[in-house]
């Protein structure tokens, strides 16, 4: 590991029986980066997390983290970083600040450095007003803003986030978003996996997007998309059953007007470089809805990964 990366994964393979759960990944995080890992269900993401965290070995491959080699030194390392996971593992039986008072512990903080931390945690996840409420108290969203603060009760140099806004409605995840983003700005560094491509899009330095353990593509969410989509999104949708006709038919006198075209279910979407033509030509259907958008990272996403539905074992 290099003195400027604080987390590098060198090659890891994973094994489960036959299932090869991660194949040869390699990726890096430097101080001050967001790196959001994003790929379909069972694509290996989960796995990649638990050795990075040395709680799973590889059957090869290194990884260090802090100077750390793991899982080796796996104790060590955890002691310096922050972890928020997929489910919430608070303490029911006691208060927002009593949960950060005895996950502190963990760490050997003295109560005076606790005390001297925990206003300005709860501060940071808008609960100053939850101090003294239980957990059951509380909200998914508030639950997840106190995961978040307890991962900072050490200071950690490092947070690892596996899915940290999973379950939670539009205003609770941006809440966690605006914090995420407050974090980042202070220097934190995060390895963050996430579904929501919005997420990713909004915090992250850079990405890797993995599939069946391997990683597919790497670089800045701007710089893959101008590569990989093309700029313009024509999404056209069938809202009604008035033509037995199907939409591809219906619109293939148009596809040339696109560089690409996808159907999912009553949906047909056109990527092009230039939409005008494309948009004249679809105002003799009145019938249809048409959305013009620029491409984004679920445009990516679905391209690399396919749409279908993965099922996972």
């Amino acid at each position: 590991m290099t003195a400027e990366n604080l987390l590098a994964v060198r090659a890891i393979n994973k094994h489960f029986g036959s299932h090869h759960a991660v194949r040869d990944l390699s990726f890096e995080i430097k101080p001050g980066e967001c790196l959001g890992m994003i790929g379909p269900n069972g694509a290996g993401k989960t796995t990649t997390l638990k050795i990075c965290l040395g709680l799973a070995k590889p059957d090869t491959g290194t990884v260090e983290g802090l100077g750390l080699a793991l899982p080796q030194e796996a104790r060590r390392f955890r002691r310096r970083i922050g972890v928020v996971g997929q489910f919430d593992t608070l303490d029911p039986d006691f208060s927002c600040e009593e949960n950060l008072l005895a996950y502190g512990r963990y760490f050997g903080l003295s109560n005076e450095v606790m005390r001297a931390r925990i206003p300005t945690l709860l501060e940071f996840a808008a609960l100053r007003h939850k101090a003294s409420a239980r957990i059951s108290e509380l909200s998914g969203g508030m639950k997840r803003r106190l995961s978040l603060a307890r991962a900072l009760i050490n200071d950690p140099e490092l947070l690892l986030l596996d899915e940290p806004t999973t379950g939670l409605d539009p205003q609770a995840r941006h809440l966690i978003w605006e914090r995420l983003g407050l974090l980042i700005k202070q220097g934190k560094s995060i390895l963050l996996t996430t579904h929501f491509m919005e997420e990713a899009e909004r915090l992250c330095d850079r990405l890797l997007l993995v599939d069946q353990g391997e990683a597919i593509l790497t670089g800045r969410p701007a710089a893959l998309i101008a590569q990989e989509v093309e700029p313009h999104v024509v999404e056209v949708i069938r809202e009604s059953d008035a033509s037995s006709e199907s939409l591809s038919s219906l619109l293939a006198p148009l596809t040339p007007m696109a560089q690409r075209t996808e159907q999912s279910g009553d949906s047909l979407f056109f990527y092009t470089h230039d939409a005008h033509p494309l948009l004249a030509a679809l105002e003799e259907h009145p019938s249809l809805r048409v959305l013009h958008r620029p491409a984004n990272l679920e445009d990516l996403f679905l391209k690399r990964t396919g749409r279908q539905i993965r099922e996972t074992h």
